[in-house]
């Protein structure tokens, strides 16, 4: 489940400089905002990427196999009885709705 927390992972080092960033009324925060921005507009994809991942999420990614496995399948079991009696409770409170 990733990596413990630690002081030297870059992560927390941009955590330190964005909170930095924030104390000093969040110039340097906007800046890099801005440098974002103007490469997207330069047609930087990635950049475009990245603007468009923030603003819009991520686009999910599809679950398939590889070479060396096939693609995953799910398969669910259904208990005939749990599904009679699920089904009849429905059939139940149809009609008496219907009665109304």
């Amino acid at each position: 489940m990733g990596r413990p927390p630690s002081d030297k992972t870059f992560a927390n080092m941009l955590r330190i400089a964005i909170s930095e960033a924030h104390a000093e009324g969040g110039t340097k925060l906007r800046a890099v905002a801005d440098a974002l921005v103007t490469k997207a507009i330069t047609g930087d994809v990635p950049a475009i990427k990245e603007i468009a991942d923030r603003l819009d999420g991520k686009v999910p990614q599809a679950v398939v196999g590889d070479d060396n496995e096939d693609p995953i399948s799910l398969r669910h079991e259904l208990d005939a009885d749990r599904f009679v009696k699920s089904l009849q409770s429905l059939v139940a409170r149809a009609d008496a709705e219907e009665s109304k």
